[in-house]
């Protein structure tokens, strides 16, 4: 009796399912792919019945359009292109082509040479080598020639459908050539790995072996070369039509292996069409010893594992369903179709329909449509995980290593030194508390599914971006100032010395001595906290990225205004300030001050001011003259006084007329002094003048 033995991995992938799925789903109107979505003539043809488009240029997309980015991902300029013309992106490409082509990205703007390992013409190395400028070195065949790379740094990756055997052997000649570093990422799918190794199993067991596919499907011509390399008898059928009955009467033990773009009803077919050769020509049970060896446990599926079966029929309790490659019917749980309500009328209809569902227990087998959704949501959010996406925990516990946590189905780790910079030694205070990662290495093994991350990587790359962000602020701030521009800044706080004041986002420092031209004692007497104000920028230090501003320099000085306040004649209340040997000064305002002559202070003769005037003494004064711009005002306390008596003058006196007075002062510093503060031509008077008139 013939026996069959069948690859566990066989049929869609997860990535072309995504695809195929998402193309069988979307409402085809406006809508295109960008290529075959898979290398399957049946399921390209079922789409296109659909009426999506197939094209493969952006020039036969029109603008506002939905395109749809099959498993096998484009170039960046796709992307960018579809951006500007509007062209809505449905991006199916697959989580394993999508982080190739991030780790292309990254390495070629470092300025490595890209190497990609695969078939030069293949959609997914084309789109691959779009994320390095189409700089890409593209070698296939351990014969070809590695001089190029001698003296390059290199980054390797390789199509997600490469023959591993192939990969690892141009990989030796490379770093055998290459005199620089070699990074190597070995980026063939796990799940093409898995099916070539079945094949290099089976092939070595089987009398012959049937691989399924499209015949322009490189990962299934990939399985096809391993099995001829250990069959003699290896045919390459594209659908179970080209399975012709006379060309097996003789194996005993057959092989069956299918491709990732090779779907489940295709597989069935072929193995279905199996059922009626023996080894004589005539009908056999095959099928019905295939179905047994379900039964038996012999043949077995896995927890998890997705299947795609036919409704059969539908009653109160559930659906019943033919499982993949047999005729037997197992019950779909109505508690477990993924419906809002279960109507055994809708699935009664569908009857001959295909329903994917997933193995949720074994022994007896039991299946889940439910369970799709949600797996498919994890696995959607894990591709975004893979793809650099940040994501959230809460952490429920910790090991002498670091943390721990669940997502989903995965378990979660974080390693003591990826928690924050720096040791961590108190590792039970994160307990309970959310923790913000980012995947650095993610295992997707049917035992442990695990994530180990980072919350470190996040902290420190926001770090640097929020000291990036603030460089480049300070360094347009600093190019758009200039000294003596007029700036509005709001008051930050304030010190003894000072005020902080915030222009542009910058903070900047108004000095207490710019901030008005009579001086104060306070910032506070003049600037309020929170207020805006305009400023005068005075000094600019590009080196320290110190800025300095002004307040008093936008506003009138005292003297400014003394020509609309005062006038020749005018009395005025004022408080000495300041007494010299030949004077006293009096303070009119705040940064007026006048000069009344020790002549100007009282009719008698004085020998020193300070016998009638005294430090803070409040006065009345006249004034004598007055010139604004040279900032003097000369006063005269005297003229506001009454006259003295007129004495008569002595025949003495009138003896010593043309001689120098009693009353001029001989003080040589004091009249110099004065003389200095005169010569401007304060009130036009000389010290002799002015002593003159003082007789």
């Amino acid at each position: 009796m013939r026996e069959i033995l069948i690859a566990e991995n066989s049929g869609f992938c997860k990535g072309v399912r995504h695809a195929v799925d998402t193309a069988m789903k979307i409402s085809p109107e406006n809508t295109y792919v960008f290529g075959e979505i898979i290398h399957n003539k049946d399921v390209t043809a079922k789409i296109a019945a659909r009426g999506i488009i197939t094209v493969h240029d952006l020039f036969s997309v029109p603008d506002g359009a939905k395109l749809l980015i099959r498993s096998h991902g484009v170039g960046k300029t796709v992307y960018e292109e579809c951006k500007a013309r509007n062209i809505e992106v449905i991006d199916c490409t697959c989580g394993f082509v999508k982080h190739t082509q991030m780790i292309v990205k990254e390495h070629h703007a470092q300025g490595e040479q890209v190497v990609i390992i695969g078939e030069a013409s293949h959609p997914e190395v084309v789109g691959i080598n779009g994320w390095c400028d189409d700089s890409a070195i593209v070698y296939s065949s351990e014969e070809d020639d590695f001089s190029s790379i001698r003296d390059k740094n290199l980054c390797v990756v390789c199509q997600t459908t490469f023959s591993k055997e192939k990969f690892d052997k141009i990989i030796k000649n490379i770093k055998k050539e290459c005199q620089k570093t070699v990074a190597v990422f070995e980026t063939i799918c796990y799940t093409t790995i898995g099916r070539q190794s079945e094949a290099e199993k089976l092939s070595k067991e089987c009398d012959a072996m049937i691989v399924i596919g499209g015949l322009n499907s490189s990962n299934t011509n990939k399985l096809y070369d391993i099995c001829v390399k250990n069959c003699n008898h290896v045919f390459r059928l594209e659908n179970s039509a080209a399975l012709k009955a006379d060309e097996f009467i003789y194996f005993n033990k057959v092989g069956i292996v299918s491709g990732a773009s090779t779907p489940d009803t295709q597989h069935q077919e072929v193995l279905l069409k199996m059922e009626s050769i023996d080894t004589e020509g005539k009908a056999t049970n095959a099928m019905e010893e295939f179905v047994a060896k379900i039964d038996n446990g012999q043949f077995k599926f896995k927890r998890g594992q997705l299947i795609t079966a036919i409704i059969s029929s539908a009653d109160d309790e559930g659906v019943a369903v033919l499982l993949p490659f047999s005729k037997k019917e197992i019950v779909l749980d109505k508690n477990e179709i993924d419906c809002e309500e279960y109507k055994k009328e809708e699935f009664t209809a569908k009857a001959g329909s295909e329903i994917e569902l997933m193995v949720v227990a074994l022994n007896p087998v039991k299946l889940s449509q439910k369970m799709i959704r949600k797996v498919k949501e994890e696995e959607a959010m894990i591709a975004e995980i893979e793809e650099g996406k940040e994501f959230n925990v809460t952490c429920t516990g910790f090991n002498k290593g670091g943390l721990t946590s669940e997502l989903g189905t995965y378990a979660i780790f974080v390693p003591a030194k990826e928690i924050r910079s720096g040791y961590v030694k108190e590792l039970d205070k994160y307990v309970g508390k959310k923790l913000r990662l980012r995947a650095l290495e993610i295992k997707k093994g049917d035992r442990k599914k695990e994530i180990i991350a980072s919350q470190r990587v996040i902290i420190e790359e926001e770090r640097a971006a929020k000291k990036a962000a603030e460089e480049a602020k300070v360094a347009a701030f600093f190019e758009s100032i200039k000294v003596d521009d007029v700036v509005e800044g709001e008051v930050k706080r304030v010190t003894s010395f000072g005020a902080f004041v915030s222009v542009g986002g910058f903070d900047c420092l108004a000095h207490i001595s710019d901030l008005s031209w009579t001086g104060v004692k306070k910032v506070e007497d003049v600037l309020e906290i929170g207020k805006k104000y305009e400023f005068k920028i005075l000094k600019i230090d590009d080196v320290n990225k110190k800025v300095s501003i002004g307040y008093k320099q936008l506003q009138p000085q005292p003297w400014d205004l003394a020509a609309e306040k005062y006038a020749e004649g005018d009395t005025v209340h004022g408080k000495v300030v300041r007494i010299v040997p030949f004077g006293a000064f009096v303070e009119v305002e705040k940064g007026i001050d006048g000069l009344v002559h020790v002549s100007q202070i009282s009719h008698e003769w004085l020998e020193n001011p300070t016998s009638v005037l005294t430090i803070g003494e409040e006065v009345d004064a006249k004034i004598l003259a007055l010139d604004p711009y040279a900032k003097k005002m000369t006063l005269s306390i005297k003229a506001l006084l009454p006259e003295p008596e007129v004495k008569k003058v002595s025949r003495k006196s009138e003896e010593n007329e043309g001689k120098p007075s009693k009353r001029v002062r001989k003080d040589k510093n004091g009249e110099e002094e004065y003389r200095e503060w005169t010569e401007s031509g304060v009130g036009g008077a000389s010290i002799a003048d002015l002593l003159k008139n003082a007789d």
